[in-house]
């Protein structure tokens, strides 16, 4: 099994209501057992009338409407309230098709809905009229649709088919959670716009108008009874009051969870031990305990049980507290959750299973962490059993219970970190997360970048500067203050930048920057507007400039402002003021404010209207303290009536890029069809070709040196190759040292002398009392236990055969027939067969004879695999599984 959890922030997938299979499974599922009769039961039920429930909605849908239309006709007066309906256009095709269930009558633009009940009889519309829907309250008047006014109709029309069409959703998921979820809270909301005995009043009038359609259906009649009522019951409720997370720190109150949430969210069940339960409840109870302390059923998964702590527990001699306290001392919890881990996540597993939750902050990682290192486990389960948090959640009686989503609110610091804690791979993560997470906090987020190092199209990034070019800065944003200054390119000379030349704002910047429309020739802020010289072509050409720069393109024929343009040719206004209606367009609002959110949308703005980038945090929080208490309109007038604006383009220049970031730069310049002629060529190398290469000498040649290469050869250092031979048993030194050699050759290392006692003392005896030969004792080395526990059942068969060639040939393999010769001898008879192919080969007999111990043949060229010997001396035994002479090319695995 492969467990692969994450980091960094989870998705979270909040739970929207309830359905009767979504309950019953996941009531089971958390108590880890299969599914009760009476939860079948349930299932059963639900299955059986599910054609009944569809049928109903389907009823309910089709006569939509009609119902709504009943409803509305009953709390409007003064005109046709279905007239203010928004529907698609297919359905209010589909609309004029019903003929069965009402007729509708078209009288210039209203629209009025004759509605009928029961199938649209006209007894079904005098049952309506004499028969009661509910208690009227009695602050309800009918309320006038002229004075109402369109907007609030459209809006009270679509809320009465939305309470319609939520109704038939919980009768088909067969549970009206939704409708608790949905509908308790909304009658402070209503009566703030609209009128709540109204609404109750209408709700009432469309349960009596459902009804109607099933008075032959007695038990399709009762369900849509029943959910209307739930639907009304719940308009009735107050709004519930939000649930308040308790903590230790002062930090984390007031943390709210909306009770709708709460409602919506996954039952989970709450176990408590009383005295007063029964014998299989207080079993239930107990298992309960196990699957939070352990993560699972012990009783089921270990066969294990703590059974005198259960009888303790079951007989009221111990609390239930008590209890969770003994299971986390528990040899089987320190097993599990306590020695496998450091003592940071061993510190988070315990906040899952005591307190229900994860750590909340380094403060209290730290505390703990304190408490742990210094008492160990049971300091650590004391502190968090006997804390504060615990006796105001799970008291004396509780089980604990993870606080997940739906269940309190939770922070934003921990987020992802919690989510992953409370998943089932948690105790597969050995690495402690809620430690490393908090250390990253040192700097408080207001100094941190507004947008990090993310793909940002705008190329905003300040250029942060990483310690390590393998950080990712996407996951680690640069922290920066508010003074930090961003670096910004001048479009022009550079002795014009404004920061170092204030002075030089408002000049133009010639033929290095771009291209300055103007609607005259003199200095901007100059002009005072008689001496415009008014040009058509002239005065067009700053338009679509105006345009261009604005908006970023050129608009559609429907989106020029005519009139402000009438009055910039004939005078009326400046450019200036013309720049600001364009800033304040809808046009303009929906393409650079509406989409983005407000620093995004500041920096857009920013660049279109003055001409560069903001300078950092000092500048983008005026801005946005600013589009906060004002609003989009107060940020384009302070952008334009800025000082900044007046010096760089007066009254009668069209705004220009002044400015732009390095990354814009360098985004600008490696585009294609903009690289400079210089840039992006191509470069041949000039190859030398290698007859060339070999024909040349490499340096200098004198004479004493090539006299030196003459006299170079290859037979001194053969000749000082030590061979080991036997030429007589008197001198029993020699023969000491040629027994010494043969170890080193064969073992590549002196033995110990109780090695050689106990399994070579028999072969030395017989070498030195002359009943067998050097051959053959070299022989019985190869065929010992202790070479084939060495060199033989480690390796693969092909590093045995290089490992023997070594040993008693005193070379690497010669080719790949000759590996493949013996490696048939090793498949088929075994290590012993093969060393004796060797030792007793026609090449042993040559070059070593009877009475020579094996030596390396070839210490220098020429020889034909003088590398591969090489190669294979000179690396030790053990070093690695490496072949000298693949049969193929080692390919890597794409893993």
């Amino acid at each position: 099994m492969t467990v692969k959890a994450s980091g960094g922030s989870s998705l979270a997938r909040p739970q929207l209501y309830q359905t009767v299979p979504v309950s019953a499974i996941s009531q089971a599922e958390q108590q880890d057992r299969f599914l009760e009769k009476a939860e079948l039961n349930q299932l059963t039920e639900y299955f059986r009338s599910g054609s009944k429930r569809i049928e109903i909605a389907q009823t309910l849908t089709k006569n939509s409407d009609l119902i709504v239309s009943r409803a509305a006709n009953r709390i409007f007066t003064g005109g046709s309230p279905m007239a203010y309906l928004e529907k698609p256009p297919v359905e209010e095709m589909a609309i004029a098709g019903v003929a069965a269930g009402g007729a509708r009558q078209a009288t210039g633009m209203d629209v009025t809905y004759v509605e009928g009940g029961g199938g649209g009889s006209i007894f079904g519309g005098l049952r309506s009229i004499f028969s009661s829907t509910g208690p009227i309250p009695p602050g309800f008047r009918p309320i006038p649709i002229s004075r109402y006014g369109p907007s609030n109709m459209q809006k009270s029309l679509r809320d009465l088919s939305w309470f319609l069409r939520y109704t038939t959703y919980a009768i088909v998921a067969g549970d009206p959670n939704i409708l608790v979820v949905n509908t308790r809270g909304l009658r402070e909301v209503i009566e703030n716009a609209c009128s709540t005995d109204a609404t109750i009043v209408a709700l009432q009038e469309m349960r009596a108008a459902s009804i109607d359609y099933f008075q032959r259906d007695l038990e399709a009649k009762e369900i849509v009874k029943q959910y209307f009522d739930v639907l009304i019951s719940e308009f009735k409720a107050p709004t519930p009051a939000n649930k308040l997370r308790q903590g230790p720190s002062a930090d984390v109150q007031g943390l709210a969870l909306p009770q709708s949430y709460f409602n919506a969210a996954e039952r989970r069940q709450k176990f408590v031990m009383k005295p007063g339960l029964s014998e299989s409840e207080k079993q239930a109870v107990i298992k309960a305990a196990y699957r939070q302390i352990f993560e699972r059923d012990i009783t089921r998964a270990y066969s294990l049980s703590i059974s005198y702590l259960e009888s303790q527990v079951k007989n009221g001699d111990i609390s239930m507290k008590e209890f969770v306290r003994r299971l986390c001392k528990s040899p089987l919890y320190r097993k599990q959750f306590f020695e496998p881990f450091i003592n940071s996540r061993a510190l988070e597993l315990a906040f899952r299973h005591i307190l229900g939750r994860g750590p909340s902050s380094r403060e209290e990682v730290q505390k703990y962490f304190d408490i742990v290192s210094r008492g160990g486990l049971a300091a650590l389960v004391d502190a968090l059993v006997d804390s504060q948090e615990y006796s105001d959640y799970f008291g004396e009686e509780t089980v604990p219970y993870l606080r997940g989503l739906g269940q309190e609110a939770q922070e934003c610091r921990n987020w992802g970190m919690q989510q992953d804690l409370f998943n089932y791979s948690a105790p597969f993560r050995k690495v402690p997360q809620f430690i490393t997470t908090f250390a990253k906090y040192d700097r408080p987020l207001p100094d941190q970048h507004v947008y990090g190092s993310g793909n940002d199209p705008l190329e905003i990034q300040f250029g942060a500067i990483f310690p390590k070019e393998t950080r990712n800065p996407n996951a680690r944003p640069a922290p920066f203050n508010k003074d930090t200054k961003r670096i910004l390119i001048h479009r022009g000379p550079a002795i014009n930048n404004q920061n170092s030349n204030p002075s030089a704002r408002g000049e133009m910047p010639g033929s290095l920057g771009p291209k300055v429309f103007r609607l005259n020739n003199e200095l901007p802020g100059a002009s005072n507007g008689a001496s415009v010289k008014y040009g058509e072509s002239s005065t067009q050409a700053v338009i679509r400039a105006a345009y261009r720069q604005v908006f970023g393109r050129d608009v559609y024929e429907g989106q020029r402002l005519s009139v402000a343009e009438i009055k910039l040719e004939n005078g009326e206004i400046t450019l200036r003021e013309f720049i600001k209606m364009l800033a304040k367009s809808e046009t303009f609002r929906k393409t650079y404010w509406t989409p983005y959110y407000v620093v995004k949308a500041i920096e857009y703005i920013h660049r279109r209207l003055l001409g560069r980038p903001t300078y950092g945090r000092q500048e983008m929080n005026k801005y946005f303290d600013l589009c906060s208490k004002k609003g989009f309109y107060a940020l384009v007038d302070a952008i334009i009536d800025s000082p900044e604006y007046t010096q760089a383009f007066g009254e009668d220049t069209v705004p220009y890029e002044r400015y732009l970031t390095p990354g814009g730069l360098q985004m600008r310049m490696a585009r294609v069809g903009m690289l400079r002629e210089d840039i992006g060529k191509r470069v041949d190398k000039e190859v030398t070709p290698r007859f060339v290469e070999l024909g040349q000498a490499a340096a200098m040649r004198t004479e004493p040196e090539i006299q030196f290469r003459i006299n170079q050869g290859v037979s001194a250092q053969r000749q000082q190759t030590k061979i080991f031979k036997l030429t007589s048993l008197a001198d029993k030194v020699a023969v000491g040292n040629l027994i010494r050699a043969a170890y080193r050759q064969i073992f590549e290392r002196d033995l110990n002398p109780f090695i050689v006692q106990t399994e070579f003392s028999a072969l030395e005896s017989k070498l030195s009392n002359g009943e067998i030969t050097v051959k053959e004792f070299i022989e019985g080395l190869g065929c010992s236990d202790l070479y084939i526990k060495e060199f033989y059942t480690p390796f693969p068969n092909t590093k045995v055969i290089e490992l023997g060639t070594k040993h008693f040939l005193g070379r690497a393999p010669l080719n790949q027939r000759e590996i493949q010769k013996y490696n048939q001898i090793l498949a088929t008879q075994g290590i012993r067969a093969f060393i004796g192919a060797m030792v007793n080969s026609m090449e042993y007999a040559q070059v070593f004879g009877e009475d020579v111990v094996p030596y390396r043949r070839f210490p220098t060229l020429p020889a034909a695999n003088f590398p591969n010997t090489e190669k294979l001396y000179n690396k030790l035994t053990k070093q690695d599984t490496e072949i000298v002479v693949p049969s193929f090319t080692p390919a890597k695995l794409n893993v």
